[in-house]
This record gives structure tokens, sequence and C-alpha cells, in this order.
């Protein structure tokens, strides 16, 4: 398929940007997306809705689903707090990266490389592949998984099938953008409504889950439930979801002008919002349904995907609990490579400037993605992937400071921002954020050190 040709890039003021803006980011759908400039606000909601569910994928994918049935089975409903936490900080960091995208034009990562040395460009650039590699890892050993317990393909060919999702994606995206925000849609209702099944099967204790919003202090001083919590975290507030977020809010076609990126911010971040809202309610159905279904049941270790579907028929009286349960990770892990191949996309062409045909970059971001996935298959079986899952995450989540303190430092500047630098308020949010995120990974591995 042949480049099409790149859209011009809007001005953007030199400010306090370094280099002269460049390649817009995701060249081929940038600016495709028409916003009405004279409609009104429910118009206008609708024309820029999509890119935050395409973010909400990434807080929803297979990953979660091993840390939360982990934290749900061992710990009850203990852990929902720590899956509500991470969430308001993830709807915080997000609308940091859209205004990020939308006020200079450029992505997370391509700010990076403006700001940065070409060596630590080149370390956060490594950084975040290993990141996208312990992601994309979760998303397609739990679509393998879900192909497997569905359909009985083997583990080893279900990994090559999840390639196919490179294809789906240059499909859609050669018509319209908003073909592959209304695939990523479709599949999160077909999410939602799963687990809305789910939970009326499981009957969970609706005001132990309230009571568990409040966090408990035993969180901390349990190195194994600080572990889980740590997961949680790094499968909530994904760092390449920074990189994506910054990058696809630019789809939309609005004016240069202060104003109209002042409207894409505000309406940019309520998408955002909304959409993560979504992704609340689906981690904490997980985790509410695996603490109803399996703790205080004597199946207080189950963290395995295939041992969750194995029970749940069982203990819940009926199969369609197991057969929902594989559709919904399916569905989960097909939408999070669909975009987990975009991220990839954007972290290389941003932080190294690197220009290849569409086919080619998504192959190569793919490729690592399957071959650890496929290694890992090869030498740790079905029986190892629960806890390969929930290591993933807590790779992401070691990963998050060096997305997290560029991205409050670029929105806080405005030297870089201008008039449309971040509010102070946001700013007194998102550096105790940062520093929290930081301090919960080196408490995580001072105690797992000096629990071994």
């Amino acid at each position: 398929m042949p480049d099409a040709p790149d859209p011009p890039a809007r001005p953007q003021p030199s400010g306090g940007w370094r280099l002269p803006q460049g390649s817009v980011s995701l060249p081929e759908v940038h600016g495709t997306v028409p916003v009405p400039a004279t409609a009104g606000f429910w118009r206008k909601m609708m024309a820029f809705a999509g890119p935050g569910y395409l973010v909400a994928v990434g807080y929803m994918d297979p990953g979660n689903w091993a840390t939360d049935l982990a934290g749900g089975s061992r710990y009850g409903y203990t852990l929902i707090s720590v899956i509500m936490l991470s969430n308001l900080m993830a709807i915080l960091l997000q609308a940091l990266s859209a205004r990020l995208g939308i006020v200079s034009g450029r992505d997370l990562a391509q700010a990076c490389r403006d700001h940065f040395s070409p060596p630590v460009t080149f370390v956060l650039w490594l950084l975040c592949e290993v990141a996208i590699a312990a992601c994309d890892l979760a998303e397609v050993i739990g679509s393998a998984i879900a192909l497997n317990l569905l359909f009985g393909i083997p583990l080893f060919w279900g990994v090559c099938l999840t390639a196919l999702d490179v294809l789906l994606v240059l499909y859609l995206q050669q018509y319209r953008f908003r073909y592959v925000e209304a695939l990523v849609v479709l599949l999160i209702l077909g999410i939602a409504g799963s687990f809305a099944i789910e939970l009326a099967l499981a009957r969970p204790d609706f005001g132990g889950v309230l009571r568990s919003l409040v966090p408990d202090p035993e969180i901390a001083r349990n190195p194994e439930m600080l572990f889980i919590a740590v997961g949680i975290l790094g499968a909530t507030v994904m760092p390449h979801n920074l990189y994506l977020h910054s990058s696809i809010v630019q789809t939309r076609k609005y004016r240069d002008d202060v104003a109209s990126r002042r409207e894409a911010v505000r309406f940019a971040t309520i998408d955002s919002t909304v959409a993560l809202m979504s992704a609340l309610f689906l981690n904490g159905a997980i985790l509410v349904m695996a603490a109803a279904t399996f703790h205080g049941t004597g199946n207080q270790h189950v963290a395995d995907i295939s041992d969750a579907y194995l029970l749940l028929a069982p203990l819940l009286g009926t199969q369609l609990a197991s057969t929902l349960f594989a559709v919904a990770l399916l569905f989960s892990g097909q939408n999070a490579t669909l975009t987990g191949t975009l991220a990839g996309q954007i972290v290389m062409e941003g932080f190294l400037n690197i220009r290849l045909r569409p086919w080619l970059r998504r192959l190569i971001t793919r490729l690592i993605a399957i071959i650890p996935a496929l290694f890992t298959v090869a030498f740790y079986g079905e029986r190892g992937t629960g806890a390969l899952l929930i290591l993933s995450q807590v790779v992401l989540s070691l990963q998050l400071p060096f997305a997290v303190f560029p991205l409050v430092m670029f929105v806080g500047s405005r030297k870089k921002m201008g008039p449309l630098v971040a509010p102070r308020w946001m700013l007194a949010l998102a550096w105790p954020t940062a520093v929290v995120i930081a301090a919960l990974n080196v408490w995580m591995l001072w105690q797992t050190l000096a629990a071994s």
C-alpha cells in the first residue's frame, strides 16, 4: 500500500521547543476527522468522542484481568480502592496527555525527542519499548488463552493469529479512522455486557465493595498484597497510553487559533474521562466477580485465567459464566492489540524520527510482541502464563515514571504551552501523582527483595 501524502502540519509557535515542527504524528490519519465549527455542544462532543475509548481499552486488557483476578481471589474486595485510585490517576494523566498533543502539535515521544539530548531520548525509547513489549505480551497471551478456551486452538497458534490485527488496522484505517474507533467501542460494549451478566450470577456483597473503597493500611504492610496492588497500578495507568493519547487526539481537524485549541482540550478531556469511567467499571467488575466467586470458597489462590474459566461454571452453576468470561477476554485482548500496535508506531516514529511504510511499521511493532510471546508459550506453557501476566504489569508500573515526569514537566511549562499551559490545580495534583507512582515502585521493589 503506498504512503498517503502527509497533511500539512498545523503551524506552531516555536516558543520553548528546541526543534521546528517536523512530521505530524500518525500522518496517514492526522486531522482527518472533521469538527463542525458552528455546531452545538453535543454535535461537537460527538465529533471529539472516540480517542478516549481507544485509550480506555488499554485499561481493561488481559494484564488487568490477571492482576484483578489475583487481587480479588486472594484478598476479597480490599484492593478495589487501588483500582479506584489508579483510575483517578489515569483520568488526570490522560487529560494532560491530550492537552500536550492538542496544544503543542507533538505527541509525547516527539516532545521528548525535542527536549532531551539524543542519548537520553534513546534510553527513554528503549524503556518505552520494554513497556510496550510487556503490555503486548499480556494482550497477545490473553487473546491466545481465549482462543484456546473457546475453540481449543493451541496457545502457539493462537499467538500467531493475533498478528492479524496488523492487517485489520491497515484495512480500517485506509478508509476512516472512525472505523477503528467504532470497532473498539463495539468490543467494549461486548465486554461490558458479558461482565454485567457475570456480576448478576456472582451476586457480590455490594456493601463490602463500598466499604473497601477506603484504602486499607494493610496494603502497604503486606509485601504480597503490595505486589498485586502495584501490578494493578501498572495495569491501570499505562505508560504507552500517554504516548498514544497525545497522538490520536490530533486526528480531529480543529482550527489553529487559541480559542479552538482550548475548546478541543475541553472536549478531549470530557471524552477520555467518560471513557475511563467505563474502564473503572470493568476493572472493578473483574475483581468483584473474583472476590465473590473465589475468595472464602477454598479457591483463594486462583490467579490463572484458565483456572478461573474452569471454576466459574461449577461455582456459579452455569456454563454461560465460563463462556462469557472467555468471550470477554478475547474481545479485551483483540481490542488492546489494536491500540498497542498504534502506540508502537507512535513511539518508534516519535523518538527515532524513522519514517517507514505503514504496513512495515506495524509489522515491526507487532513482532516485538509476538516473538517474546511465542518464546513464553514454548518455554513456560499454559501454566506459567498467569504469573507472567502479573509480572508484565509490574514491569509496566516500573516504566511509568519515565513517561509521567516528562509529561507533567512539559504541560506545566508556560514557555512550551503558552496560554494553554496546564492550570495550577492540575499540576498540584499531577506532581504528587507522579511522586506517588515512583515511590510505590521503590517500595514494591524493596518489599519484594526483603521477602525473597
